[in-house]
């Protein structure tokens, strides 16, 4: 179940991050409210997770995989430029979360 939470966690963060882009600075009231519902449940989800694994690595496998899905969803849904160096950087992301999975990073 704490994987599921932390799958819920990270949706909702890239969520908040979209709806934030699409908010134009707050000026958009719908994507302003789902950037704040999504930013309170992205971090409930997190809370939750906490309980079970342990701090540092929940909070690395959910910031940086969000890191990496904004950054997709950048590229494909906002035509933001991609280049070599945001492959690698990106790779290098997916690589560290994996390794600290690897490593042991579940269940405290």
């Amino acid at each position: 179940m704490v994987y599921a939470w932390l799958m819920l966690a990270i949706v909702f963060e890239v969520g908040w991050a979209i709806a934030l882009k699409l908010s134009h600075g707050f000026s958009r009231p719908g994507a302003t409210v789902a950037t704040l519902v999504m930013y309170l449940l992205s971090v409930v989800c997190l809370s939750f997770v906490t309980r079970r694994m342990d701090v540092g690595i929940a909070y690395a496998v959910w910031a940086g995989s969000g890191v990496a899905l904004i950054a997709v969803a950048g590229i494909v849904y906002f035509h933001e430029p991609i280049s070599l160096g945001k492959v690698v950087s990106l790779a290098a992301i997916v690589a560290g979360i994996v390794g600290l999975q690897i490593a042991g990073g579940g269940h405290a």
